[in-house]
């Protein structure tokens, strides 16, 4: 493993060189589909565009790489004003996955008071009588919509109250955790993508899967969310009830009878054409991820079953199926993820996060299980 992450990175030097001289400097890298052979990018709003500047740090961290860290200040420069942002719920992935790991690493007051004020921006979308933070603005499609996805942002929350003491972000983290997981889990420990809610009267309306092949079927990047976030609660407050969803939603996802030996997952485990169905890398990546952090929580047994799984998804990731060899994919690492089938856009196309948490789980484990 310790030869497979050093040549991931060593490749990632290569590709995000690449994937920077593909990308113009006031937009951020977004996918690239080999089958129209196009780069698409997006403007700094998109809730995307934190991790590219994200990928960036974790190979500077890796790597020390001092062009990398040049492309990586440059790009923090152009989503900064996203701190204030409120059209959206998405600060966590767009601020934390860049500004956080910027200060983590350099340790420069000016990154931590970019992630501090966007907590500030994010708790405005949190809506008492639903004790849960807004996802989506309401629309003609949704009145109040909240996701699964809404997890991973919740770490930006509990980051800024232990960074400065001040309670109210973490307490808003948890209301949303408990709402998640009283309202977004069926019995099986599978999740609905959205939740929508009525305001007014502080009650479900109804439960939707929109990016997954069925309203009660299990799409896979969602289930990676709803793992991660319930792993990265844990951490913040050693809740119980977190560790043994976490767990809960583990056991689900591992056991299920629709993932592939080489646990790729389908875009959903429900896909009506398995075994055909295109694969989502990026929900790998994800549960990858999450997958070696609760593997630090676990028992024994668990913890081997856990980071088995994790170290499997990395080598079949790192395998010619699913990773770009040097210069392809103008400059992407991964390849085969899908964005939202339904819509018929990012289909069986390079990803940004798919990049990010597959280079995140790497340093994982490298940190935490490599050397122990």
């Amino acid at each position: 493993m310790g030869k497979l992450i050093k040549e991931n990175f060593e490749l990632a030097v290569h590709q995000y060189k690449l994937l920077a001289a593909n990308t113009p400097a006031d937009v951020m890298p977004r996918n690239y589909s080999p089958k129209e052979n196009k780069l698409t990018t997006s403007k700094t709003t998109w809730w995307t565009s934190g991790f590219f500047p994200g990928s960036l740090w974790y190979i500077y961290e890796y790597t020390k790489d001092s062009t990398i860290k040049a492309e990586a200040e440059n790009r923090l420069g152009i989503i900064e004003h996203v701190k204030n942002y409120t059209g959206d719920h998405d600060l966590g992935f767009i601020i934390y996955c860049s500004f956080g790991n910027a200060y983590r690493i350099t340790k420069k007051p000016d990154y931590r008071e970019t992630v501090l004020t966007a907590a500030e921006t994010l708790i405005k979308r949190y809506r008492p009588s639903i004790r849960s933070i807004q996802s989506w603005d309401s629309s003609a499609n949704f009145r109040c919509p909240v996701i699964v996805d809404n997890m991973m942002n919740l770490e930006l929350l509990c980051w800024a109250s232990d960074e400065t003491r001040e309670p109210k972000y973490k307490v808003i983290a948890i209301d949303h955790t408990n709402t998640t997981l009283k309202n977004h889990y069926r019995p099986d420990h599978s999740s609905y993508h959205v939740v929508d809610y009525d305001l007014d009267a502080g009650i479900v309306s109804r439960k939707k899967t929109a990016q997954g092949f069925s309203d009660e079927s299990a799409w896979a990047r969602g289930q990676s969310w709803g793992l991660y976030g319930f792993v990265l609660m844990y951490r913040f407050t050693k809740e119980p009830l977190y560790l043994q969803q976490a767990k809960n939603i583990a056991g689900f996802l591992l056991n299920h009878p629709n993932l592939p030996k080489d646990k790729i997952p389908y875009w959903d485990y429900d896909a009506g054409n398995i075994p055909i169905a295109y694969r989502d890398v990026s929900a790998a990546s994800i549960m990858a991820s999450a997958l070696l952090e609760l593997g630090l929580y676990a028992e024994k047994n668990e913890k081997k079953e856990y980071e088995k799984t994790a170290r499997k998804i990395l080598q079949s990731l790192s395998s010619d199926t699913y990773r770009s060899k040097k210069g392809e994919n103008r400059g992407f690492i991964l390849k085969h993820s899908v964005g939202a089938l339904p819509y018929k856009y990012e289909v069986d196309v390079s990803l940004t996060y798919a990049d990010y948490y597959f280079l995140e789980a790497l340093m994982r484990y490298r940190n935490w299980y490599l050397y122990k």
